[in-house]
């Protein structure tokens, strides 16, 4: 007699249950795999306390409950700014085109008529000097990270209008709407400029060498030594090349030797401390800032290099957002 089920609700009671094999040779094979399978970890209770790193300070806005609130909605460019204002809760204005100086005199006179003046903008190649304006005027400023506003279409008075119509939301209480971003002191800035202007040194350095190999490679059919810029190894291709191909090289020679002076001026004022005891792919967690003090003053240097120690120092500013993250 067949059995049939009808609904997917319904099993046997057999089938939750694990089947044991009568055949002795079966029975022999699940002991061994059961003896080679590693036995499954203990679950971790769900009342066990768990580490969770503390949040980044982000910027948020403070709003002022005895002053009417203007919303700026800004499109930032080298030449211009359009802006669109939004007072309370009224439908945003037609767009304004500002220059710098011409939007922070306004701002200030915004702030004479006793607004509480918010501004938004997007984070892009132009740095934070808007930002630290508009902030030393007195307005309050985010700057969040670059979303698609508008999608295919991209325009500077409709971004302008979009971010002013976020900004309302986000003063609301909705704060899916915006997110800002931490903003860096100039300190902090000029920190980093180092580690990227090495970068950008290595970069070119690698660029010239490489039309050296391609332009040899093209009109000898022959392989240039590794940095054949240098000293031993210009004197040794000096004697095989012919006059015109060896002036070429000469122009990139002098490109890359000054680049690499540039490169030796940045490496001396390099900060002399390393990070040792830990690999950063293997362990990000031991990387934390009493390890980099405590391997700075024992001199340990098992690591990638002072290079990355001096990158990190430089870039990573709140260590416990992003150890063990990425």
């Amino acid at each position: 007699m067949k059995t049939y089920i009808l609904k997917p609700t319904m099993t046997f009671n057999s089938l939750s249950v694990a089947t044991s094999s009568h055949k002795p040779r079966e029975g022999a094979v699940d002991e061994i795999v059961k003896t080679m399978v590693p036995a499954k970890p203990a679950a971790v209770p769900a009342n066990k306390p768990r580490f969770v790193p503390s949040p980044q300070p982000l910027p948020c806005a403070r709003l002022v409950a005895d002053r009417p609130a203007l919303k700026l909605g800004l499109d930032v460019h080298l030449e211009f700014t359009m802006v669109v204002c939004q007072r309370g809760h009224l439908s945003p204005q037609a767009p304004r085109k500002f220059t710098r100086p011409q939007l922070v005199e306004q701002v200030q006179r915004w702030l004479a008529e006793g607004l509480a003046v918010y501004c938004v903008q997007e984070s892009c190649g132009f740095g934070f000097v808007l930002h630290r304006e508009l902030v030393e005027a007195g307005a309050q400023s985010l700057i969040i990270t670059p979303i698609a506003l508008n999608g295919r279409r991209k325009t500077d008075k409709l971004d302008a209008r979009a971010l002013c119509l976020r900004l309302s939301r986000y003063l609301d209480g909705n704060h899916d709407e915006l997110a800002p971003i931490r903003i860096p002191s100039p300190e902090e800035q000029r920190k980093r400029e180092g580690t990227r202007r090495r970068q950008f040194l290595a970069r070119e350095i690698r660029c010239l060498a490489n039309r050296g190999h391609g332009q040899v490679g093209e009109y000898c059919h022959q392989k240039l030594p590794r940095r054949w810029w240098g000293t031993r190894n210009w004197k040794r291709i000096s004697a095989v090349l012919d006059a015109w191909l060896l002036s070429v090289l000469e122009k990139l020679r002098e490109l890359i030797l000054a680049l690499e002076a540039q490169l030796d001026v940045l490496e001396a004022q390099r900060p002399k401390c390393a990070i040792g005891s830990a690999s950063i792919t293997a362990n990000r967690s031991a990387v934390t800032p009493a390890v980099v003090r405590a391997s700075t003053a024992a001199g340990a240097n098992d690591w990638s290099g002072p290079s990355t120690a001096w990158a990190m120092a430089a870039c990573v500013r709140f260590w416990s957002k992003r150890c063990g993250v990425s």
